[in-house]
């Protein structure tokens, strides 16, 4: 150790010395703050926000950081690589300037896909693009998962994200579930596969240096949703096992925890009649978490609530959006601290009010120690990840890393191969007349002759997203839930057309859909998880091959979803495509 240096800024000292160091020469509420994860904002030029900005809270900056001594921050911004980096440096030099120096961890939910709900994503900011978690369990693949994992990780490191929060190892066994295109598929040994190698592909060999750590999430499995109605609000704060399948939904985490995930965060949902468990939101559980996750399962490393748990968030518009404290609305914000605690928490997702802790700890409701406890498990994960030793990026090379040709190609390749023919043949002919709908006439334009009406072509080119029943009001209007099958107007449309001209179908599929009709009608119908046009004109005529299989089940109408038990990972009646499902691919495809 050099002298001057104290023991935990020494980096030839154990992790364990150096937290037991460091907790020894911190207050109460430097402490309290490491419990508390906020969401911040990035003004375009890199600048701190310390006003919301956007449609969601966000934190002040430099208020959390230098005044209340939080050093998670979870970035809610799509900022180009460039300014990002330089506000991650300006964000560490901030903390730098404190008492202790304790380095920022800075966290984001995927950045790599096609969703656009910023509750569960971030628009890519530069980074490559890439399929959703669902085209992956489409292709089946733990090396292509790992090697995206490891893309991902060079991406976040550039610009200074260390936390990931993801993968989702959830089962995506509910059809209406909004969060499906987040998770792997339906298929418990797949998945459970899929999430372990994505944990390996960000973290490496261990948390360290050079890693990424994961926070998989969002235990003990969020799939199995009443109605399918998400739990980020109150018409979906249960979830519900009438096939008795809680321990299936929970056992897919298990090979992402020996992988060692360095964090894990449970969901929202109160689970409803299953036995041992409280019937509170899984956080709030002291069996699901001291119990079932770090008894059972042996993990001793942060877990993050879901963000939001505390308080209510007040919108833009005026409105209040509740905490997702299911089955403990009753609790106020302290109790709901309390309560949390004794289940097992660490840090408080998307809050940033460390001055309740000080209160409890000052007035003798919760002991010192257990705030030691878990701000020691947060210090953990800063020092493995050299932050103290290392903690600021290098914005030229963030700016030529975010994007990387290589990477965007590899991004491109995945979602071609990721696609799924579901019925019919292709490819479509070189050089014919094709009418197009949701796609660029422009970037079709380099496949075909392009026509202005369907009755003038040789074929048409159709893209649809899967059907959802659009919500009125932020924030719920992001997410889409509701019934599965085609609209009235849309499915007229397109039988027409179908009965016009040879017509070719494509479904970004975010979560499942009923299309009993496309699939009797449509020259072909192709699914997909996320792709550009130009990866499906692709796919389209012949240029690339769609090697994927069909990761959840599509139904074959609304009455077989409506009698589907919500936890039971396909197997709905006389499904119109099942787990696993692929058309043949006509031979000139190669």
């Amino acid at each position: 150790m050099l002298a001057g240096m104290d023991p935990y800024q020494d980096p030839g000292q154990p992790v364990a010395a150096r937290v037991r160091d460091l907790l020894g020469r911190m207050t109460l509420p430097e402490k309290a703050g490491l419990l508390f994860h906020a969401p911040v904002a990035v003004r375009p030029d890199g600048g701190f926000a310390e006003e919301p900005a956007g449609p969601l809270p966000t934190a002040p900056t430099t208020e959390v950081v230098r005044d209340k001594h939080l050093r998670c921050l979870s970035l809610m911004a799509p900022v180009p690589a460039g300014p990002l980096a330089r506000w991650h440096n300006e964000v560490q030099r901030l903390a730098a300037g404190s008492r202790l120096g304790i380095p920022v961890l800075v966290s984001s939910d995927p950045r790599h896909s096609a969703n656009e709900n910023p509750l569960t994503s971030v628009p890519s900011g530069g980074c490559s693009r890439w399929p959703e978690p669902l085209g992956f369990g489409a292709l089946a693949d733990e090396d292509a998962v790992r090697a995206f994992a490891e893309v991902v990780r060079a991406e976040y490191r550039a610009v200074g994200i260390r936390l990931a929060l993801h993968p989702m190892a959830d089962l995506a066994s509910e059809p209406r579930w909004c969060r499906t295109s987040g998770t792997f598929g339906a298929d418990p040994a797949l998945v459970a596969r899929l999430a372990a190698a994505y944990v390996e592909g960000l973290q490496g060999n261990g948390s360290g240096a050079d890693s990424v750590a994961a926070m998989v999430k969002h235990w003990p499995g969020a799939g199995p949703q009443a109605g399918g109605e998400d739990a980020h609000f109150a018409s979906g704060k249960d979830q519900v096992y009438p096939d008795g399948r809680y321990e299936e939904h929970r056992a897919v985490f298990r090979p992402a925890l020996r992988a060692g995930a360095a964090a894990v965060m449970p969901y929202y949902g109160r689970p409803v009649g299953v036995p041992g468990l409280a019937g509170v939101g899984f956080a709030f559980d002291r069996e699901v978490i001291a119990g079932q996750l770090r008894r059972d399962e042996g993990f001793d490393g942060l877990v993050c609530t879901d963000f939001g748990l505390l308080t209510d968030a007040r919108l833009p518009d005026g409105s209040v959006w509740p905490a997702r404290a299911w089955g403990a609305e009753h609790l106020d914000v302290a109790e709901r601290v309390l309560r949390l605690l004794d289940a097992g928490v660490d840090q408080f997702g998307g809050e940033w009010c460390p001055d309740v802790v000080v209160r409890l700890v000052e007035t003798g409701r919760v002991a010192e120690a257990r705030i030691d406890e878990s701000a020691g498990r947060v210090l953990d994960v800063v020092f493995r990840l050299g932050l103290f030793e290392n903690p600021y990026v290098d914005e030229n090379h963030a700016v030529t890393t975010a994007g990387r040709a290589d990477f965007a190609a590899a991004g491109a390749d995945a979602q071609r191969r990721s696609m799924v023919l579901l019925a019919g043949t292709l490819p479509l002919e070189p050089g014919i007349r094709l009418y197009v709908e949701g796609i660029d006439p422009e970037v079709a334009g380099r496949y075909a002759s392009i026509v202005d009406s369907a009755d003038q072509a040789d074929a048409a080119l159709v893209r649809i997203a899967a059907p959802y029943e659009p919500r009125s009001r932020l924030p719920e209007a992001f997410f889409h839930q509701g019934r599965l099958d085609l609209p009235d107007e849309l499915r007229e449309h397109l039988l027409a057309l179908a009965a016009t001209v040879p017509t070719v179908v494509d479904v970004f599929l975010d979560r499942a859909a009923v299309v009993p009709e496309l699939a009797a009608h449509a020259t072909a119908l192709l699914a997909d998880f996320g792709a550009a046009d130009d990866a499906v004109l692709d796919v389209v005529f012949g240029h690339a091959t769609a090697e994927g299989r069909l990761p959840i089940e599509l139904p074959s109408s609304m009455a077989a979803v409506e009698a589907h038990p919500e936890d039971r990972p396909g197997g709905t009646a006389d499904p119109l495509f099942p787990i696993g499902h692929t058309a043949r691919v006509s031979e000139r495809q190669a």
